[in-house]
């Protein structure tokens, strides 16, 4: 008897020492920001689908700058080339990476739509307008997308690090701490305006 009240002792030390060790919180975390991810590339993925649609209209403008369109479409092509997997989400070399060619799209795509500021006929023109006021609508996802990633991240690192889940992690699960999506370089110049 007595040694079956040892037992049941080691067992309940045992399970209870289990369910605070955070394992499974670790993981809740880092589906979470495979899923932050996910959400992240999709509205990347919806501008990338745009943009051939916007050039497309603009071009039917006569006279615009052809240097401008270039530009978007190197970007977008230049974007689209550069892939994260879930795994590579711990290397800051990647993150910078992609991050420095989603940031290229959007500084060409806003000079693309400075510059249309200078045709009222493809202002006027219905399809632009759709195009942009979609355009603008996926920005504002993506800003909120990275925000969602950003938050999920910090909860994974957090976790991680956090005691008594740092045992958990470095013993069985060994997940490095994931990168946070920072902006580019060039977002923190101050606009030029020129009148």
């Amino acid at each position: 008897m007595h040694m079956r009240a040892i037992k049941m002792f080691v067992f309940l030390l045992f399970f209870s020492a289990m369910t605070g060790c955070g394992y499974n919180s670790i993981q809740q975390n880092d589906e979470a920001v495979n899923r932050a991810w996910g959400d992240l590339e999709s509205q990347l993925q919806r501008r990338s689908d745009l943009v051939p649609n916007l050039v497309a209209t603009v071009k039917g403008a006569a006279n615009f700058e052809k240097e401008t369109l270039t530009a978007v479409v190197e970007a977008r092509a230049k974007a689209s080339s550069v892939k994260l997997t879930p795994e590579m989400l711990s290397d800051p070399a990647a993150m910078q990476k992609f991050a420095g060619a989603q940031g290229a799209l959007s500084s060409s795509l806003s000079r693309l739509l400075v510059t249309v500021e200078r045709y009222p006929e493809l202002k006027a023109n219905q399809n632009f307008r759709d195009l942009q006021n979609q355009l603008e609508g996926t920005e504002n996802r993506i800003s909120v997308a990275r925000q969602r990633y950003n938050g999920a991240v910090e909860s994974l690192n957090f976790s991680i690090r956090q005691f008594p889940n740092s045992l958990t992690n470095s013993m069985l699960l060994k997940l490095k701490p994931r990168e946070y999506f920072k902006a580019d370089e060039e977002a923190r110049a101050l606009p030029e305006v020129k009148f």
